[in-house]
């Protein structure tokens, strides 16, 4: 009696609308699965359209596309002898579903609709779709004639659903199903299900993927069973990146990983499991004399096997341990591999990088160098896909990257821009890291232009502002400061348009900006400064790790002028300098520490916290350094911060989304950007809370 199945799993690095480049890569990944001996081929959510669509999806163009390109599935040679398993939307009863789509032979097998949607984080699913909330009921779908005349079938099986073959039986989930209290397959497996599908578009945060894995492990731990996952990789056009890590697990196992980060547009994962070994752990596991309440699954039967009668010699795969990367890996690879789709898919020459000799601007020039090594190392491993696009992007078809510093060279450009305010040493340190990472340097000076500006205000209102230091005020001091920060930007883009037509080579070059999560959080920026860029790959990311991040580059890279950056303290150096060095830091102006800054920011995020219960918990986390008084100063300092530059959110660069704390006004953290700043009642309540604690520790003594 055959047992052994060999099934397929994939990432695939699909892009939203794009219905050729979608189709090419599902019917590549069919391909190699089926090269590997698969009979079961699953992909990643809604791959036919792309999971980013977002308000394209009430758009009846995309749901019409995407059957045409299920049409050409369907009638693809590659499509036969292996059930297929693809996602796209649908609209049933003039409901938009998120469904997945299995077929084999020509013939659609049945539409299993999402039943538990994400609407949380970045997701917001309940915007275009609709839950399927009636439990183990199914219904027929009338398909569009478009599909009848392939498949010559007028209606499908739609709804709460399983597929029975000749030899197991196979539950889908999609994506957040696995996430949620009450998973489908517990049900699914307690009625004999023995093979979960889950297609996901799961996307990418620093210590996120221990949680994916140990829910895959989980799923199958409890009751036995072998669950697939499959994965969106990559940005289909948004801030996300969908980080991959197809799986496959067997009885609380992990056997065969994908990568989490990588430059292939299609990656198929495969694995040879014995059904037996989940009969026989359900034997031990799941007791047949106990009786659960649930309602049987709908089977729909299929006349084939995953199985061959001759498999004795088939090996399976065995347990393997996880290799997770650790956070500064994960910044090293994530956004790396996100600016190059941008880059890529943007039809751009490059990038311009205002490179100030600080930690910020030095982690987005070492994340643009990390790029270039992935594209080496992918280029060296025969990836044609990347060396195509590399091609183009330097618009030299016989161009082959080979060394990461000649690849910088050639995209990416850093430009040091000085005021009477910088220091020789951020200039200096500006200049070699750029020459350790290969970029085209630039130093230019902004004074002529900012007295420009200034001479402009003077004569219009015969005033002239001046710096704190210099007898000024404090919105004089900032307006000085603010008009120095603009003028970069405006240079910044300056050069970015022109810098390649000056050199007589075609093309623009993407601004980076360089604004960590931190300081987007309070606001510590000029709104349309250098920190309003195109794209920015670290503002997702804290200060703290941003640290950590330069000292793995430091190691990995040899990017030895990174060690005197860490150690200059973190500035702006937009006031005066005193004696020629820097007078003004971040901390001094923020009035807290970066490590103060990420504990708030997580607080305020994740733990839901208003500015009471905020005080509440830091009372006890930071007991031991602050007293009562001084940490209902600091939250009061923040909040007054935050809600005075709230706005700034509003226009802040679309960043790569990398913390579950990100202030991110336009997907993530949607608040209001107009707050009352006195927040009196909120500080009357620490205060009074305040006032209690000083009385009972009075009593106390």
């Amino acid at each position: 009696m055959g047992r052994k199945v060999i099934l397929a799993t994939c990432s695939l690095n699909q892009w939203a609308l794009d219905f050729d480049g979608n189709l090419e890569r599902i019917l590549r990944s069919i391909e190699i699965a089926k090269s590997q001996g698969a009979k079961y081929r699953l992909g990643p959510e809604l791959e036919i359209c792309g999971y980013g669509c977002a308000d394209h999806f009430y758009e009846s163009d995309t749901l019409l596309h995407c059957f045409q390109v299920l049409r050409k599935l369907l009638e693809s040679p590659v499509t036969q002898d292996i059930i297929c398993d693809v996602g796209m939307p649908i609209m049933h009863h003039n409901v938009r579903y998120n469904c997945r789509v299995i077929f084999l032979n020509r013939k659609i097998l049945l539409i299993r609709p999402k039943m538990l949607l994400a609407n949380y984080g970045n997701n917001r699913e309940f915007r275009w779709f609709s839950p399927w909330n009636k439990l183990r009921h199914v219904e027929e779908y009338f398909l569009p004639r478009m599909i009848q005349d392939m498949t010559g079938q007028d209606t499908v099986p739609f709804g709460d659903c399983v597929l029975s073959t000749k030899d197991t039986c196979i539950g889908s989930e999609i994506c957040a199903e696995l996430w949620n209290p009450r998973s489908p397959h517990v049900d699914m497996g307690l009625d004999g299900v023995e093979i979960f599908t889950n297609s996901s578009a799961s996307y990418h945060e620093l210590r996120k993927a221990d949680h994916r894995v140990n829910l895959v492990k989980s799923a199958t731990t409890k009751s036995g069973g072998i669950y697939m996952l499959a994965n969106q990789k990559g940005c289909d056009g948004d801030r996300l990146y969908y980080d991959g890590c197809a799986t496959v697990a067997i009885n609380g196992d992990i056997v065969a990983q994908g990568r989490q980060f990588s430059l292939d547009d299609v990656e198929v994962v495969t694995a040879t499991l014995d059904l037996e070994d989940v009969r026989s752990y359900r034997g031990e596991h799941c007791h047949p004399h106990v009786e659960y309440e649930h309602k049987p699954c709908h089977r729909v039967k299929v006349d084939f096997s995953l199985s061959d009668c001759d498999d004795v010699y088939l090996p399976t795969h065995q347990p393997i341990e996880w290799q997770f990367h650790t956070p500064e890996e994960e910044i090293s690879l994530g956004p790396a591999c996100w600016l190059w789709d941008y880059l890529r898919r943007s039809g751009q020459a490059g990038f311009l990088l205002p490179l100030s000799g600080g930690v910020d601007s030095s982690s987005t020039a070492c994340i643009v160098y990390s790029m270039c090594v992935l594209v080496c190392q992918a280029v060296r491993d025969g990836n044609s896909q990347v060396l195509e696009d590399v091609q183009r992007v330097v618009n030299d078809v016989s161009y082959t990257p080979r060394d990461p510093r000649e690849l910088c060279g050639r995209i990416f450009t850093t430009c040091y821009m000085a005021s009477e305010n910088s220091s020789e040493g951020t200039r200096n340190r500006a200049k070699e890291l750029a020459s350790q990472v290969g970029s085209s340097h630039m130093n230019l000076n902004i004074d002529m232009a900012v007295k420009g500006m200034l001479g402009i205000f003077s004569m219009v209102t015969g005033k002239c502002p001046q710096f704190r230091a210099n007898g000024g005020s404090t919105r004089e001091n900032l307006a000085l400061q603010n008009v120095q920060a603009r003028i970069r930007m405006i240079l910044a883009y300056l050069f970015a348009q022109l810098s390649q037509w000056a050199e007589g080579k075609p093309g623009g070059l993407l601004v980076l900006g360089s604004a960590n999560v931190d300081e987007s959080l309070t606001g510590y920026f000029t709104k349309y400064d250098c920190s309003s860029a195109d794209i920015n790959p670290i503002g997702g990311i804290s200060k703290t790790d941003l640290r950590s991040f330069l000292q793995y580059c430091v190691e990995q890279f040899q990017l030895t002028a990174l060690k005197s950056i860490m150690a200059a303290p973190p500035t702006a150096e937009l006031e005066p300098l005193t004696d020629g060095q820097v007078s003004q830091t971040d901390e001094s102006d923020m009035g807290m520490t970066y490590s103060e800054l990420s504990v708030i920011g997580r607080l305020r995020k994740i733990s839901k916290c208003g500015p009471y219960s905020m005080f509440c918990k830091l009372i006890h986390t930071w007991r031991e350094a602050l007293s009562p008084l001084q940490v209902a100063a600091k939250v009061k300092h923040f909040f007054q911060m935050y809600s005075v530059n709230r706005h700034k959110m509003t226009t802040v660069t679309p960043s790569y989304h990398a913390e579950s704390y990100g202030p991110d006004d336009n997907r993530f953290d949607l608040r209001p950007f107009l707050y009352n700043t006195r927040w009196s009642w909120q500080f009357r309540a620490i205060d009074n809370q305040v006032s209690k604690m000083e009385v009972g520790n009075g009593d106390h003594d």
